[in-house]
């Protein structure tokens, strides 16, 4: 995996990124993961991280500690999201530690956590919808959104940036973003209905720079701008925002992505936790 954007981490088989301005404020635990340096086989090969694709509970546990201990996390604490693609951000606390993979959960209908207490890992999960990562250093204050174009049409970064600052006190001008890799402006390729859905929330100015027309009733969409603006329109700094340089879908082989598998896949996963 090469990028200009983030670091990427090898150990052995296994690799992950991490987001240069994240390690820089020096007290989160993060990382994103990839699809290499786990135990999983067959389609889920290797780092498969979704209990809910039909790969075995077991091996799924053991990626999670393998990629949990290298990145510094307690797999056994971790908190899962549980995503509907809509625009729900849940307050996490230590009360929630092990929801989802030690523990029956209760968080339901949930695509954004957000907390600040420490060592309460947070997880959300990926296979081409956009993560978003936030980070108030100031307050100390994390969060972790799912975005598919739902939710961005939805401007649940948006959303997830105004909990922190009705919930923590957080000064906009003080958190850190990131959008993760997704499926790239290159390979979202949508039709004229999904397209309607982005008209509704961007001027003609915005909208330019997010959809491309393709053919009579093809478009792209380019979801990393989309998650920009809106983000910049709810006060995030531009300095303040790390925008992925990964697509999902073209680099398969490093990446799960639904669309590039027809659904044959595993999971990949934004995980972390405050120090």
């Amino acid at each position: 995996m090469k990028s200009e954007v983030f670091k990427v981490n090898r150990i052995d088989d296994l690799e992950y990124l991490t987001i240069p301005a994240f390690e820089r404020a020096g007290i989160t635990n993060h990382c994103f993961s990839t699809r290499l340096g786990g135990v999983s086989k067959g389609i889920y090969e290797s780092m498969n991280l979704g209990f809910n694709r039909g790969d075995l509970d077991e091996n799924v546990r053991k990626n999670f500690e393998i990629l949990c201990s290298s990145v510094g996390i307690n797999y056994k604490d971790l908190v899962f999201s549980d995503q509907v693609h809509r625009d729900v951000i849940k307050v996490v606390t230590s009360k929630d530690k092990g929801k989802g993979i030690f523990r029956e959960s209760d968080i339901e209908g949930v695509d954004g956590l957000i907390t600040n207490e420490s060592k309460v890992p947070l997880v959300t999960f990926y296979a081409d919808c956009v993560p978003i990562y936030f980070l108030d250093p100031v307050k100390k204050v994390i969060g972790l959104t799912h975005s598919g174009w739902r939710g961005t049409v939805q401007k649940i970064a948006s959303k997830t940036v105004e909990k922190m600052v009705s919930e923590f006190s957080s000064n906009v001008d003080d958190i850190l973003c990131c959008i993760g890799p997704s499926i790239g402006p290159c390979c979202f390729e949508v039709e004229s209905e999904v397209v309607d859905e982005f008209k509704k929330i961007f001027n003609n100015e915005e909208q330019d720079k997010v959809i491309k027309k393709k053919t009579k009733n093809k478009y792209l969409i380019d979801l990393w701008t989309a998650n920009k603006l809106i983000l910049l329109d709810v006060g995030i700094n531009n300095e303040n925002i790390t925008i992925t340089d990964i697509c999902t879908n073209c680099n398969k082989d490093q990446m799960f992505s639904h669309r590039g598998t027809g659904g044959e896949r595993g999971s990949l996963a934004a995980i972390m936790e405050l120090k």
